[in-house]
């Protein structure tokens, strides 16, 4: 078996069959690839889904989606390991071969990942806003920890990262006591080995294995950017769907902080206050949503001031409830995508 596909799923009847059948298009052997999907308890028709496609589910008691990945992890038996989320598609039929031809003529690769969000013109406004910027959470593209690439600048980070243009990937090294991109979702690709040694508790947060096996060799690795997109529907057109993410996202940075490796706010101090500045002066924000207009025309753009402050709202919010230790998990038995 040459890869396994992990899906986390809850309640993800709206987007589920878009991933699969791209999956199934997939101009690569059948018999080469599984596909686990690691539901946390859907009671729509998710699984009914799922079974038409015959793919292998596990459950997922815990519910998150870091906790899909940890037990569809142990699941897997493919050399290869691709992370998709339920609202991915594959955009290409000859994506999944791409991957594995770079991983596998460069031994010394941990793993590949898009290099870019997939735009497309006729999407909900929130996911070609996504696909413009490189990001889902405003807060990582002015913070400089975004990891794909945007139009308003063309990088696909802010950091500085030794890098290599290999034609038809990046050649990247991450290195050890260095802040790192915000690596690890919709359609990485790690090798099985990689996370199986490093995962230590119930929980698979990707980055967060990364810091620390950097921190623990003192060794880099590296890392294939590979110069294709991956379709990330994520919150379409839904403001409101936007908010219950963004709330979900930092709610659970902080109550399940305990099972992760690495501190992340303590990292990346001057990236929390510029992103304070940057949203409350609101001007920086304009600019850059004028900046990506004129070099990609599309009104989405402007949800940009709008997407900053509603994060810098949630975010803040959050964290006061976390310093009051009023604190509780996200209630996910009415979660859906």
């Amino acid at each position: 078996m040459i890869i396994s596909f992990i899906i986390p799923t809850l309640n993800a009847n709206s987007v589920l069959e878009n991933c699969l059948k791209s999956i199934k298009k997939q101009s690569f052997p059948k018999k080469e690839y599984e596909i686990i999907i690691a539901d946390g308890g859907s009671t729509d028709n998710t699984l009914k889904i799922a079974k038409k496609y015959h793919v292998k589910i596990v459950k997922n008691l815990l519910k998150t989606a870091e906790a899909g990945k940890a037990i569809g992890v142990k699941n897997a038996i493919g050399k290869y390991i691709a992370l998709i989320d339920s609202d991915n598609i594959l955009p290409t039929k000859n994506w999944l071969q791409t991957n594995i031809d770079i991983l596998e003529n460069d031994s010394s690769l941990i793993g590949t990942e898009p290099l870019f969000f997939t735009y497309r013109s006729k999407a909900g406004f929130i996911e070609r806003y996504s696909a413009l910027i490189g990001v889902n959470d405003p807060f990582a593209f002015v913070s400089g920890v975004y990891d794909r690439k945007n139009y308003i600048n063309y990088k696909w980070t802010g950091l500085k990262i030794d890098q290599i243009d290999k034609n038809k990937y990046i050649k990247i090294e991450l290195k050890s006591n260095s802040l790192i991109p915000t690596i690890g979702a919709n359609g990485t690709i790690f090798r099985n080995d990689f996370l199986k040694n490093n995962i230590n508790s119930d929980y698979l947060f990707d980055i967060d294995i990364i810091t620390n096996y950097l921190s623990k060799t003192k060794k880099s690795i590296y890392f294939a950017k590979v110069k294709q997109g991956i379709i990330h529907t994520f919150c379409e057109s839904s403001i409101k769907k936007f908010i219950r993410k963004q709330n979900r996202r930092i709610t659970d940075y902080f109550y399940y902080q305990k099972f992760r490796q690495f501190n992340w706010n303590q990292s990346n101090k001057n990236g929390i206050i510029k992103f304070v500045f940057y949203t409350i002066l609101i001007i920086p924000a304009v600019i850059d949503s004028i900046r990506g207009y004129f070099h990609k025309p599309d009104s989405a753009w402007f949800f940009h001031p709008i997407a900053c402050y509603i994060t810098l709202i949630v975010y803040s919010t959050i964290y006061l409830k976390y310093k009051l230790a009023l604190i509780k998990a996200v209630n996910r038995n009415n979660w859906s995508q």
